[in-house]
């Protein structure tokens, strides 16, 4: 059983971050939807949940090892989850009260800090409320917040399992 055996375990969370992605990317390049910057900082998140898993189930550590990549990923998953969560308080909100447009990120890249730039994708903006696609009434921002959620259960069981 996959819940019993941790590398089975870490390869199965890797096999999900890896078919988010690629769902990601196939919205991107085949259907033509533009990520807005909230979408590319929950695909770092589940990318770095899915390399954390990965070096896992390759290394194999013993408990504290396991612990330790655990917890890691945990934190990505909550980082991902929260960030999911913002988008969709963002899309709540009236027209009125949502945050103006950003500038293209090649453009923010060679005219801003690197800290301004962090604070200002983190923020959100009117791009992140577009609703383009659905899949059995979710959005996107739901239905990455439910893989971050199953994600948290996993790293969660990890980090307190006895053995």
């Amino acid at each position: 059983m996959a819940l019993g055996n941790p590398r089975l375990l870490n390869l199965l969370i890797f096999a999900g971050c890896s078919l988010l992605l690629a769902i990601g990317l196939y919205l991107e390049h085949v259907q033509g939807l533009e990520p807005c910057p909230l979408c590319i900082v929950q695909r770092i998140a589940f990318a770095g949940v899915g390399l954390l898993a990965l070096l896992a189930a390759l290394h194999g550590p013993q408990r504290q090892g396991r612990r330790i990549y655990a917890g890691l990923s945990l934190l990505c998953a909550l980082g991902g989850a929260a960030t999911a969560g913002r988008q969709l308080w963002l899309q709540s909100l009236p027209p009125d009260q949502l945050p103006a447009c950003l500038p293209s990120l090649d453009y923010m890249l060679e005219a801003l800090p690197l800290q301004q730039i962090v604070g200002l994708v983190l923020h959100g903006t009117a791009d992140c409320t577009e609703i383009s696609w659905t899949l059995l009434g979710l959005g996107i921002p739901e239905w990455s917040l439910l893989g971050f959620i199953a994600l948290i259960g996993l790293q969660g069981y990890q980090l307190l399992r006895r053995r």
